[in-house]
């Protein structure tokens, strides 16, 4: 790869971050308390009202309202990126232009789920986005989530957006983040969407991951990012296979049951979570708590 031609917006790890409930409401004191603590650990940037923010359960009010939280809470101490994707991208465009001013530092966009989209309208919903607002934009691949997978022949034309800077793949599929690597790696800056690839894809020349194991270990989810970009292979290699127990289990359930429970289980936050999702299973509860022991989380 040569010169990256376009704006980084962070290198490391970005948590994912929870979204704390209680009583049915967005908890905004704990919700504080998780940010500060974040930046405290050391994480390189801040995601807010993604997969793992319950962005499909909050009501447009309070989509507006966390992200507004999360940019006046962070005040600049690191970047926050803004989930404003949708499958209506009438609605996309509104929430994005909204991010934009108050003052969020990026944007990430999924790709359009359950009515999905031809790759030409994946094209056409993406670039609609960038022309509307004025950050750079991070598109996100989770082909599990939303079955659509964006292919390199889409990225190829979405990558000649000056505003699309990068992508979180989260297809599991290293040869895909290959070719996007190779073909690509100068103007999309990749990102690891799965914390159980964090150290793969940056030997393919990621720059990092967004991460849902960084809500519950900001420090290690940032040293393992920052020991491979300064050359540490072997040490990134073994923080990523001694954490893997952890990062399996907090996926034993779809995401984010699993770390809204550990982040409960740490005092964090209360365990409230929206329906359709709902409380662990207490087998997968135990084996869970199994391996936040292990790693010296909880007692």
């Amino acid at each position: 790869m040569g010169t990256f031609n376009k704006q980084i917006v962070f290198e490391g790890a970005a948590t994912a971050l929870i979204t704390p409930m209680k009583n049915g409401l967005v908890d905004y004191e704990a919700f504080g308390k998780l940010i500060d603590s974040q930046i405290a650990g050391g994480i390189d940037a801040l995601v807010v009202c993604g997969t793992t923010g319950e962005a499909a359960t909050l009501t447009d009010e309070e989509h507006k309202e966390c992200i507004k939280f999360t940019v006046e809470k962070t005040a600049g101490r690191v970047p926050v990126i803004a989930g404003t994707g949708s499958n209506d991208t009438a609605y996309a465009n509104e929430l994005s232009k909204y991010a934009c001013e108050v003052g969020a530092d990026a944007l990430l966009l999924v790709t359009p789920y359950y009515n999905k989209t031809s790759p030409k309208g994946l094209i056409k919903n993406f670039l609609s986005t960038a022309d509307a607002c004025d950050k750079p934009i991070i598109l996100y691949n989770v082909p599990g989530r939303t079955g659509m997978n964006m292919s390199v022949s889409v990225l190829r034309e979405l990558a000649k957006h000056e505003r699309i800077v990068g992508i979180k793949e989260a297809s599991g599929n290293l040869s895909q983040v290959a070719e996007i690597a190779a073909e690509l790696g100068d103007d999309l800056a990749i990102y690891s969407g799965n914390d159980d690839q964090i150290v793969p894809v940056m030997s393919l020349g990621g720059r990092g991951v967004i991460s849902v194991l960084s809500n519950i270990m900001p420090k290690e989810t940032h040293d393992m990012c920052a020991l491979f970009a300064k050359g540490d292979v072997v040490a990134a290699r073994e923080l990523q296979l001694r954490l893997l127990h952890l990062i399996n289990n907090l996926f034993i359930e779809v995401n984010p049951i699993p770390v809204k429970a550990a982040c409960a289980l740490m005092g964090m936050c209360t365990e409230e979570i929206r329906l359709p999702l709902c409380e662990m299973d207490e087998g997968h509860l135990e084996t869970l708590k199994a391996s936040m022991r292990r790693e010296g989380l909880i007692g």
